[in-house]
Order: C-alpha cells, then sequence, then structure tokens
C-alpha cells in the first residue's frame, strides 16, 4: 500500500499520468502490478455480523457481483480520478449507463429538455420510452442556445446534454445551459463520450452526472462493451441502487480490459485527434463532399465554443458526400485502412453512414427530421500513420469519381 503523501501527489498528476495511476494507487492483492480479475459472482463471510455490515455499506466489502465487484470497483474509481468525481458507477453498456441514469432520476409527470441532435439510442429513449412513463420530452434544435434556455425557463427537471454530438459534431455551450438549468432547478446530465476526459471534463462546468459509453475511446480497442456514470456520491448511490436492481452490471473481465484500455488513452488519442485534424481539411478539398463537420476548423458554427470548453477537438469527422447513399456505397468499400462497422473509438479507423451507425434505430423519415442526410458518413479515426490515411481516402475518392462518372 503506498503511503498519503504519494496519493496525494497523484490527484496533482495530470491527466495522461491518470489514466495510468487512477484508482490503482492502493495497489492490488498479491503484489500484482495490474488489476486481478476477481470472476467470483460472491464473496463469502465467516462472521456473520461482519458480512451483514458489508450488506449495509457499513464497512467497505463486496457480497455479489450483481451489486459490485472488486475489477469494477477499480475501472470506477480510475474515472473518478479522470473525471474529477466523488463517485462512479459501471454498467454493461453505454445505453444501459443513458437509460439507467435517466430512469433513476425521472418519473411520471416530469419535462426533460434536449436536443434534436444526440445518439440514436438516447433519442429513442426520448421519442418512445420516456413519453410511456408520462415524462414530457422537449428537444431543441442544437444550434438555437436561446430555444434550449427558453425551454428550460418553462420548466426542466432534467437537461440533458451530448457534446460533441453523434454524428454531426455540433457544440453545446456546456457553462452557458448549466446556468440556466441550476436556476430552474434542474439536473444535468452530459454524454462526454466523444470529447472523452482527456477534452472536456463537464463536472468541472458545473453538470452533475456526466456519462461515458466506454466501449468507445476508453476501452480503445472495439472488444469489449461497457458504459459508466459519474459524479457526487449522492447522486451516484440511487443510480447504484437502480443497477443493483435492474442488473445492467458490468462483468469483471470487461472491466479488466477496459482498464488496461484506458491506460493508452492520452497516447492514442494524441495521434487519432492529430489525424482527425489532418482528415478534416483534406476532405473539404473534395468535389464530392458537400460539407464537413469537425470542431477544430475555423468555418465550424461553433468552434469558438469548442476552443473555450474543450482542451482538443477530439477524433471524430463526419461529412457529406454529394449523391447522398448512392455514392457511399460506392465510396466505402474502396477503402484500404478501414472498417465499415458500427463502433467507434478503436484503434482502427472506421467509416459508416449514420443509418448503419449512430442511427441505425431510426427510420430514414426520423432521421432526416433530425437533420442527418443519407449522404452523412461518420469517420472514427483510428492510430494509423497520417499520411497512410490520407493516402486511403485519396485513392478511394479517385477511385468513386471514375466510377459514377462511367455510370453517369
Amino acid at each position: 500500500m503506498k503511503q498519503s503523501g504519494q496519493d496525494k501527489t497523484l490527484h496533482q498528476a495530470q491527466l495522461a499520468t491518470l489514466t495510468v495511476w487512477g484508482g490503482e494507487e492502493l495497489g492490488h492483492p498479491y503484489r500484482a502490478t495490474q488489476t486481478p480479475i476477481v470472476a467470483s459472482a460472491a464473496h463469502a463471510y465467516s462472521d456473520i455480523d461482519e458480512w451483514y455490515d458489508v450488506a449495509l455499506g457499513q464497512q467497505p466489502g463486496h457480497i455479489y457481483g450483481r451489486m459490485s465487484n472488486p475489477t469494477v470497483e477499480v475501472l470506477e474509481a480510475k474515472l473518478c480520478a479522470l473525471e474529477k468525481a466523488e463517485a462512479a458507477v459501471a454498467f454493461s453498456s453505454g445505453m444501459g449507463v443513458i437509460s439507467s441514469v435517466l430512469y433513476t432520476f425521472l418519473c411520471q409527470g416530469q419535462r426533460v429538455v434536449s436536443t434534436k441532435d444526440s445518439y440514436g439510442g438516447t433519442n429513442k429513449i426520448f421519442e418512445e420510452f420516456l413519453p410511456r412513463m408520462g415524462v414530457e420530452v422537449v428537444l431543441c434544435d442544437t444550434l438555437d442556445h436561446d430555444e434550449i434556455e427558453r425551454q428550460i425557463a418553462l420548466g426542466c427537471d432534467l437537461l440533458y446534454l451530448e457534446t460533441p454530438t453523434n454524428p454531426t459534431l455540433k457544440i453545446l455551450d456546456i457553462q452557458r445551459l448549466v446556468n440556466a438549468a441550476k436556476k430552474a432547478g434542474a439536473l444535468v446530465v452530459a454524454d462526454n463520450t466523444f470529447a472523452t476526459p482527456i477534452n472536456q471534463n463537464p463536472l468541472s462546468m458545473g453538470v452533475d452526472v456526466v456519462l461515458h459509453s466506454v466501449t468507445k475511446y476508453l476501452s480503445g480497442h472495439g472488444d469489449v462493451m461497457g458504459g459508466i456514470a459519474c459524479g457526487t456520491k449522492s447522486l451516484m448511490d440511487p443510480v447504484r441502487h437502480y443497477r443493483e436492481i435492474n442488473g445492467a452490471a458490468l462483468d469483471p473481465f470487461a472491466a479488466y480490459l477496459i482498464i488496461r484500455g484506458i491506460k493508452t488513452l492520452a497516447l492514442r488519442f494524441r495521434q487519432q485527434q492529430y489525424s482527425a485534424g489532418v482528415l478534416a481539411e483534406f476532405l473539404l478539398t473534395q468535389p464530392l463532399v458537400e460539407s464537413v463537420n469537425y470542431p477544430g476548423l475555423a468555418t465550424h458554427l461553433n468552434h469558438a465554443i469548442a476552443q473555450q470548453q474543450m482542451r482538443g477537438f477530439g477524433a471524430i469527422v463526419s461529412f457529406v458526400l454529394k449523391g447522398g447513399m448512392e455514392t457511399v456505397k460506392v465510396l466505402l468499400p474502396k477503402l484500404q485502412y478501414a472498417h465499415c462497422a458500427g463502433n467507434l473509438g478503436a484503434v482502427e479507423t472506421i467509416y459508416g453512414p449514420a443509418r448503419t451507425t449512430s442511427h441505425v434505430e431510426n427510420t430514414l423519415e426520423e432521421r432526416l427530421a433530425l437533420g442527418i442526410s443519407e449522404g452523412l458518413v461518420r469517420i472514427s479515426v483510428g492510430i494509423e500513420e497520417t499520411e497512410d490515411l490520407i493516402s486511403d481516402l485519396k485513392q478511394a475518392f479517385e477511385a468513386t469519381q471514375t466510377s459514377l462518372t462511367q455510370t453517369w
């Protein structure tokens, strides 16, 4: 066990160091240098009174895997360090944490304010599931901060933010909207998946609960699913209780993989983010591209806000192809250094249209109503050499132009 002086130094460490050491400063059993996978569903006690005290939370320990697990606990502690939170609760998927947090804090007769630009699964909760519970949901134009503030003032129990948005990469002014929400007495929840703790810490801007799909950048290798919520202990306690009763607990082996992935987050994200900026600039030069979405571009509508509240612009780029889905179908199969798949944040570059990735749950009509065209393609930029990604995209565009010219 490390001394308190070393613990204090760790808490003052920079984010890249915290990705490695956060949540692990007290050491591991058997002097292991890596977090052990504790695969036991239950934990035994010979002292019945001690068992009862642990069950009531009056002393530390574990009872049953649905309630807590030593490996999962390390992951939760690591996210607390990265997001500067008092407590965190891990779930079996990103949608597991999003839905569980919303269901924990909302009930019949309450009112949610959010935006039209959000992940498709989140949008389904807003459009389909919460109204069944008798919860009123108001979805505003994402770029109309005045309208969002007006709707908050009309009554708001929970404000839900996603910034940057998936897949349109719009930016919300977190501090401005938090101020409006606090005046209305609303709880503020923010999805920080795209920014990651490397670029943005919403809790420091007054957000109450920050969420991550750890399937994405935090795990970083496309081989595990998970979600996590971070906030004060008083807010995380009911979230943990909801998870305990509803059962979306994270498997310890998945937690181990995510912990291992987080340790390279800063290194991975540095390369991914650099390449994303270069690819965004390249896409602006392509005749087949109608528009490019990337907060780092000076032409981005909320570039100034992104500069103010983010430490970097992220590793996701989206663009709209002229000719819509027909052009998408020609371009994507021509890429060599890319998966065409419904994930993001992995070490490999991943391309995909919204209709089969972020908004696969939505109909064509729903996507169009949300401002998502059939020609929109999302790139999750990987850790490959930037020059190779540019060369690959260039040859794919040249081949696509030739194919379309022959077809026309």
